[in-house]
This record gives C-alpha cells, structure tokens and sequence, in this order.
C-alpha cells in the first residue's frame, strides 16, 4: 500500500497526462466509406476512416479507423497516425531523387521537380505530400488507385528516399567521393 501511495503522489494529474502536444501537427480525413458485414441477424453497418497527419516540416503518418459512428472512426484514424509519424527526406522542398512507391498493386513513381513547378499529384498521394512539407515533385499512379493503397505506395516511397550524406554513410566515404 505504501508503494501505491508514492507512485500517486509522484504522478502527474489524469488531465495534464492524457493531453497531447498537437502544436503544429495537420490532419487531413483522405476516405470515409461505409462497411457493412452480414450475420444471422442481418446486416451491421460501420464506417472505415483514412487520416494523413503531418507537421509540414518532413514528418508524415497515416492511420486508419473503424467504429459504428463517422466522429470516432475518425478519431481512432487520427490517433493511429500520430503513432505512425516518421521523418521523410527532403532536400529544398523536393526528394533528392526519383523513387518508385509500391504497395499492393499500386505503384507511384515519385519525380523531384524545379522549384515553383508545385505539387502534381492525384488522390491520396497530393495528401500525403503536402502534409509532409514537399513543395515541388511530379507524381504518377499506375495500377490500382485505391486511396488507401495509393497512400501507402506514397509513404512507402517517400520513407525510402535517402539523401547524399546517407549513402556516403552507409558507404563509409564522404559526399565528394560518391
């Protein structure tokens, strides 16, 4: 009992512990569709979510959310792409080199544009891109355009992007050598 009592008094307040740095972090609601499952008794009715967050600053998640109500199936999406938050590549507001992004029979190819050119793409992928803080790059979609498995190739491709220092890095030489 006493071990309890420290802990209590070394926390934090339930409301100062459940609220969220959420500064400078954009959501962007990308697909709401109803799905419904048929039982015994009929059919159940729920709604699926597609949410993109990013800070504009090189970070970008995606989330998906499912629940009987459009409000909380957007909510979990939120939540869900908060957690999947990871940096991406950029050099001048552009990826440093052209990339291919696959998911399931998706495929994005991903092309650095000058600057000014803005950002030509379609779908989910204009989403993701512009919450990710990329200003200039040319997209186009082959196979499936699926808004959740377009999204997917995109962040597939862009988290695979690698600057020069990196692969000097990786190689263990410098910038100039490469």
């Amino acid at each position: 009992m006493a071990e309890q009592e420290e802990v209590k008094k070394t926390r934090k307040p339930r409301e100062e512990r459940t609220r969220r740095e959420d500064e400078g972090i954009d959501k962007n609601l990308v697909a709401v569709r109803r799905v419904t499952k048929v039982v015994k008794g009929g059919r159940t009715l729920r709604f699926s979510a597609v949410v993109v967050v990013g800070d504009h600053k090189g970070n970008v998640g995606m989330g998906i959310g499912k629940a009987k109500e459009v409000p909380v199936a957007i909510d979990k999406a939120t939540m869900a792409a908060k957690k999947d938050m990871r940096p991406v590549n950029l050099v001048n507001g552009t990826i440093p080199h052209e990339i291919v992004g696959k998911y399931g029979t998706s495929k994005i190819h991903l092309l650095p544009a000058k600057e000014g050119s803005g950002i030509i793409a379609g779908g989910g992928a204009r989403a993701v891109l512009e919450l990710a803080g990329v200003k200039d790059i040319v997209t186009k979609i082959h196979g499936s355009t699926n808004k959740i498995n377009s999204v997917r190739a995109t962040l597939n491709g862009l988290r695979s992007v690698r600057t020069k220092e990196q692969i000097a890095a990786l190689r263990g030489k410098s910038v100039e050598e490469i």
